[in-house]
């Protein structure tokens, strides 16, 4: 066991999904100039939680209507700390997005050379 990290950094991550969906639909095709200015913070958020591996996924649909939703893939260690990382995400703690978070088990992944690049 490596003694520079707290215990909570050296337990086994699990995988969660979190499902994000708009609270307001017409945001999907009419965001005000506050909602848009959190949905960045959102973005940077994500982001920021990719890069230090913390979320593998993050992704939305395209259709430009209420149906539209969010999701990514995190890993945590309980699922107290995943709710903890799903709350402190801006658009959550906003209240402009609703997350629904569940266990998860990715089945299969493909390679990163097969898989379209993103954006």
């Amino acid at each position: 066991m490596d003694a520079r990290l707290p215990p909570a950094a050296m337990e086994p991550r699990k995988q969660f999904h979190c499902r994000l969906v708009t609270t307001r639909p017409e945001r999907v095709v009419l965001a005000t100039p506050e909602e848009d200015r959190i949905v960045r913070r959102h973005f940077a958020y994500l982001k920021s939680l990719t890069e230090r591996g913390t979320v593998l996924l993050v992704g939305r649909t395209q259709n430009p209507d209420p149906t539209a939703f969010g999701i990514h893939i995190l890993l945590a260690p309980s699922g107290s700390e995943a709710r903890r990382v799903v709350d402190d995400d801006p658009a959550v703690r906003e209240g402009i997005m609703r997350a629904e978070l569940s266990p998860y088990k990715i089945a299969l992944l493909a390679r990163p050379e097969r898989s379209p690049p993103p954006g």
